[in-house]
């Protein structure tokens, strides 16, 4: 499976020095979203992040940064629905319903379908599947290796989802909510043995 962290939609302390750690406990991607920073501020965070993890770096927003970073590519989604015309790297988007995700599949490198579980970061936004429909749609072929399950997700969870075949899982709320935990460093070093 494939281990992806969503950065937090706020600029936190210390936050370069935690992605740094996620890289070296085995994060496969790390998706910055940061829906209200501006250009200026994601150019900057950026330039701060070690160069040996640009590459592994996919944007939600102010897609014209690929321009100036060697990033891995970007995430379509509600407040960005298209690709620059140009853009030629790894393309992901964000889907909530199973009819998008078998449509988006086909545009996409993979996809993000949410949420899968009660998201920790998104009070009262709730899982919108019940397990009998993942079930289904895995046994469908709808979900594969190129979704990606979102909302809600924490270590506990990864035999839940490799048993409906996602092919990766994306941590927001569950991380952020860990980075000044003394058993943070232990956590991670249990997601990457699970995953």
């Amino acid at each position: 499976m494939k281990w992806i962290v969503i950065t937090s939609p706020d600029f936190l302390p210390g936050e370069v020095s935690t992605i740094d750690t996620l890289f070296r406990s085995g994060i496969d991607l790390l998706h910055v979203r940061k829906p209200t920073a501006s250009a200026d501020a994601v150019r900057q965070f950026l330039a701060t992040v070690p160069t040996q993890w640009l590459g592994r770096i996919v944007l939600h927003d102010h897609f014209h940064l690929v321009e100036e970073f060697p990033l891995h590519g970007i995430h379509l989604n509600r407040r960005n629905p298209q690709p620059p015309a140009a853009f030629h790297g790894s393309l992901s988007a964000s889907c909530h319903s199973l009819a998008e995700v078998a449509e988006r599949k086909t545009q996409c490198d993979y996809v993000f379908l949410s949420p899968i579980f009660n998201s920790i970061s998104k009070t009262g936004y709730h899982a919108a599947f019940q397990e009998s429909v993942l079930r289904q749609a895995a046994h469908s072929g709808i979900i594969d290796q190129q979704v990606v399950a979102l909302g809600g997700v924490t270590a506990r969870h990864l035999p839940y989802l490799k048993s409906h075949h996602f092919g990766g899982a994306a941590f927001l709320g569950d991380i952020w909510q860990r980075t000044t935990l003394p058993s943070f460093t232990a956590y991670l070093q249990q997601i990457s043995q699970e995953i």
